[in-house]
C-alpha cells in the first residue's frame, strides 16, 4: 500500500453522513429567545401605530361632523308699539293743474308770461293772428247784411200786398207769395246771424287767458310759432301749463295691512330733503276706497297747505302717518331675511333644527324691518344665515346672542 492509501485509510469517516449532505449547525437556546423577543417588539410597534391611526381617524370624524353642524347668532323678534308711525314715499302735485290749449288755427303773436309767472283768472296769456277767421268773419257779416236787406224788401213787399188784398187788388195767392219769401228771408238772416256768431267765438279765440290763479310752469310756444288748435285731427300742442300751488296734493300708497287704519282725518307731517329738520303739516282728505291689484297699496290724499309757494309741486316727500290701534307687528334685523323662489322666509331654531317660517314684510327701517303676519313672537330668529339652509337642517346656537334694534 502506498502513503496515500496509508493516510486515507486511517482517517476517520462518518459512520451516518449520507454523501452530498451537509451536517445541520445546531442553535443554542439564547439565540431562539432573542428572535422571539424582536418579533414581539415588532407587532407591538406595529399595532401601536394602527391603533394611533384608528384613533386618529375617529377623532377626525367626530370633529368633522362636529364641524358640519353650523353655529349660528339667533335673535328674539320685538314688538312694535301699539301706536306705530310708518314713514311712505309721497308725490306732491299742485290741487290744480291745466296745459292750456288754442281752440283756433294761426300764427302767435305774442305772448306776456313766462315759467314761475303768477298770473290771476283772466289774464291775457298771448295772442294769435287768424288771418283765414278774420277773413271768413267780414265774409259772414256781409252776406248777413245781404240777407237783412232781403228780408226789410220782403217785409215791404208783404206789407203791401195784405194791404191791397183788402180792396181785392192782389189774388191771395201773391200774397201767400209774398209771406213765403219773408219767412224764407228770415230764416236766411237767422243763419247768417248763427254762423257770424260762430266765427266771432273763433276770433275770441285769439286771446290765450289764464282759466283760475297760478303759476305758469311750462310754455311750448314763441312768436311767430304755428298753432294748431287740433279740430282736423293734426297734433295739437299745448302753448302753457299753468298749476295752483297754493294747496298740495300729496299722494301716498299706503300697503295694504294699514289700510283699515288708514282713515279720512289722519293728521300726516311731510319732510323733504331740501329741508333739513323741518316739517310740513297735513290731513288725509280722501282714500282711492280700493286696493290695486298691482301693488296692494291703498292710493290716499294729503292736502298740504302752501300759502308762500315753499313747497314745490312734483317734489318727492316723506309722508309720516301716526296710526292709532295695535297692531300686531314685530321688528327683526333686516340681515335675518332669506330670499327664496317660493317667497320671503326667515330661518329659525326649534328644537336644534333650522325651521323655515313664511312672513310677510311691513316697513323697512333700513337696518331693521317690520313682519306684519308670519311670527308669533317667541321663535329664535338666526342672524345672517347660510344661502344654503333647508327645513330641518341641524344646527348649534352661539353661546351669545343679541336682541333685535329698534327703528
Amino acid at each position: 500500500m502506498t502513503m496515500q492509501s496509508q493516510i486515507e485509510s486511517q482517517s476517520p469517516s462518518p459512520a451516518h453522513a449520507q454523501p452530498g449532505l451537509a451536517p445541520a449547525p445546531k442553535l443554542p437556546t439564547s439565540g431562539w429567545l432573542v428572535a422571539v423577543l424582536l418579533l414581539a417588539i415588532f407587532a407591538g410597534v406595529l399595532a401601536y401605530g394602527i391603533l394611533g391611526r384608528l384613533r386618529a381617524s375617529a377623532t377626525l370624524r367626530t370633529e368633522t361632523d362636529t364641524l358640519a353642524v353650523p353655529v349660528v347668532s339667533v335673535v328674539t323678534p320685538k314688538r312694535s308699539a301699539p301706536t306705530q308711525e310708518i314713514v311712505l314715499p309721497g308725490n306732491v302735485q299742485p290741487f290744480i293743474t291745466s296745459p292750456i290749449f288754442s281752440r283756433t288755427n294761426g300764427y302767435l303773436k305774442a305772448w306776456y308770461f313766462d315759467i314761475g309767472a303768477r298770473v290771476k283768472k283772466g289774464q291775457l296769456l298771448a295772442e294769435i293772428e287768424t288771418p283765414e277767421v278774420d277773413q271768413q268773419l267780414l265774409q259772414s257779416r256781409s252776406n248777413l247784411a245781404t240777407a237783412d236787406a232781403n228780408l226789410k224788401l220782403a217785409e215791404i213787399t208783404m206789407n203791401r200786398y195784405q194791404g191791397l188784398l183788402k180792396t181785392h187788388a192782389v189774388a191771395q195767392q201773391d200774397v201767400d207769395n209774398t209771406v213765403g219769401a219773408y219767412n224764407a228771408n228770415k230764416a236766411i238772416v237767422e243763419a247768417n246771424q248763427a254762423n257770424v256768431k260762430q266765427l266771432e267765438t273763433l276770433q275770441s279765440f285769439e286771446k290765450i287767458y289764464a282759466p283760475f290763479d297760478g303759476v305758469i310752469t311750462v310754455r311750448n310756444t314763441d312768436i311767430g310759432d304755428l298753432i294748431n288748435s287740433g279740430s282736423n285731427g293734426n297734433l295739437k300742442t299745448d302753448l302753457f301749463h299753468i298749476s295752483q300751488p297754493d294747496v298740495l296734493r300729496v299722494y301716498v300708497s299706503v300697503p295694504e295691512e294699514y289700510s283699515q287704519l288708514a282713515k279720512t282725518g289722519l293728521t300726516a307731517m311731510l319732510t323733504l330733503a331740501e329741508f333739513p329738520g323741518k316739517e310740513f303739516p297735513g290731513k288725509l282728505v280722501r282714500t282711492a276706497e280700493a286696493i290695486s291689484s298691482a301693488t296692494r297699496t291703498l292710493t290716499v290724499e294729503v292736502d298740504v297747505t302752501n300759502p308762500t309757494g315753499e313747497l314745490l309741486s312734483g317734489s318727492y316727500a316723506q309722508v309720516h302717518f301716526k296710526l292709532p290701534g295695535k297692531v300686531s307687528t314685530f321688528i327683526i334685523p333686516v340681515d335675518a331675511l332669506l330670499f327664496r323662489a317660493e317667497g320671503l322666509r326667515i330661518a329659525a331654531v326649534k328644537n336644534g333644527k333650522a325651521e323655515l317660517l313664511q312672513v310677510t314684510p311691513g316697513h323697512d327701517f333700513g337696518e331693521t324691518i317690520e313682519i306684519v303676519s308670519g311670527l308669533k313672537g317667541n321663535e329664535e330668529i338666526i342672524v345672517n344665515p347660510p344661502d344654503s339652509i333647508v327645513q330641518g337642517e341641524q344646527v348649534q346656537i352661539a353661546p351669545q346672542t343679541s336682541n333685535a334694534g329698534t327703528p
